[in-house]
């Protein structure tokens, strides 16, 4: 059999072996490339010969904290190739070439009534895996996706997109959601505090919303990167005092809303403190729950406002492909690293410790594929 990385979409069509590699959590910072079983699949389901897939904050949560049972294979931004498509599959055939999401939620229960998707107990089964309990797979050769997700949750990826780029799709999806949360008026001010491709991407969509946007971050080299799209007005807050340069920038008041893109909570207290009475502060990476220190007089006697938000919602699923497919932003350009299934271990050490320079870090089990660009 050929190695994965000679492998053409022919190829993929014509040969399913029986083992593949995977990165396997096996506890508290235990990641070990591990050759286990290619997943079966039944009626309604697909197997996906994976391309790239991105390494989110969550993942990397996950591993540390030990939150979630061993052993688990993680990874749910994924872009790859319908290799196998079970009994009374029609919509996709093997060949095809799609990205998905990997939670769906039932659309019936209550949480789904009052549109909170991701409380959903559908929505919190996850619906792709490559093995053990599924935790979406996308860091192994094959996924295997389940029934809900191939007929809501997988999207067909257009000619001259690429995986790198469609693999965006879930991501961008949760900054829609971010943003709409914070519901922006056009002519609002921002603060974005985080230039990683999360902060990158929701200082893009507020800007699109039509707030003017400031961005901040400790990294200076960040900030540059930033500036490739289009986000010119940056705070590099290891040299200046953030609330303060925001504060001179809004005739005194604060911005109108800020956006938390750091995990941690030390920056709960920046982002209260740079919006105006009455403004809003939307925690989007605090995903490890804890306690943090707020002025409770800030919420009630100021009347600021605080919101978060979590995962996708599955109303703004045509919009965030709508964003990916017609490369309205260039998404593969926060691509930093690129690390093979075999480097699989070595990419989540440098997601977990982020150097100035590094962004998006993907891992690619098929980089190598005669057309992968397409």
């Amino acid at each position: 059999m050929a190695m994965a990385g000679q492998f053409t979409i022919e190829d993929i069509k014509r040969a399913i072996p029986t083992t593949m590699q995977a990165a396997v959590y096996r506890g508290v910072n235990d990641v070990r490339v591990e050759t286990v079983p290619v997943p079966k699949i039944g009626a309604g389901e697909l197997l996906i010969r994976v391309h790239t897939c991105g390494i989110c904050g969550t993942d990397l949560k996950k591993i540390s904290s030990g939150s979630h049972s061993a052993p688990r294979i993680f990874g749910h931004e994924t872009s790859g190739v319908v290799a196998a498509a079970g009994q009374g599959v029609n919509q996709f055939k093997p060949g095809d070439r799609v990205v998905v999401f990997h939670h769906i939620p039932c659309g019936e229960c209550y949480y789904c009534r009052h549109k909170t998707f991701a409380q959903c107990e559908t929505y919190k089964k996850v619906g792709c895996t490559a093995g053990f309990e599924p935790s979406g797979g996308g860091f192994a050769e094959y996924v295997r996706v389940m029934a809900w997700i191939v007929d809501h949750g997988t999207v067909r990826i257009p000619d001259g997109i690429s995986f790198e780029q469609a693999c965006f799709v879930e991501p961008v999806n949760t900054c829609m959601k971010g943003i709409e949360t914070l519901q922006l008026m056009p002519g609002e001010s921002v603060l974005v505090i985080g230039q990683g491709p999360i902060g990158i991407m929701l200082s893009t969509l507020a800007k699109r919303s039509g707030a003017t946007v400031v961005t901040s971050d400790l990294y200076p080299q960040r900030l540059t990167i930033s500036k490739r799209f289009g986000l010119e007005n940056g705070i590099d807050a290891s040299r200046a005092d953030t609330v303060k340069t925001v504060r001179e920038q809004t005739e005194g008041r604060g911005a109108d809303a800020a956006i938390v893109a750091v995990g941690g909570n030390g920056l709960i207290r920046t982002a209260m403190d740079a919006v105006r009475p009455g403004g809003r502060v939307l925690l989007f990476a605090q995903t490890v729950r804890g306690e943090a220190t707020i002025d409770p007089a800030a919420i009630c006697v100021d009347e600021k406002r605080l919101l978060g938000s979590y995962s996708a919602s599955v109303e703004l699923q045509k919009d965030s492909v709508q964003f990916v497919m017609s490369r309205e932003m260039d998404l593969e350009g926060l691509i930093s690293h690129r690390f093979s299934l075999s480097d699989s271990v070595e990419a989540l050490k440098l997601a977990a410790h982020p150097q100035p320079d590094s962004m998006k870090i993907v891992i690619q089990a098929g980089s190598s594929w005669e057309g992968n660009r397409n």
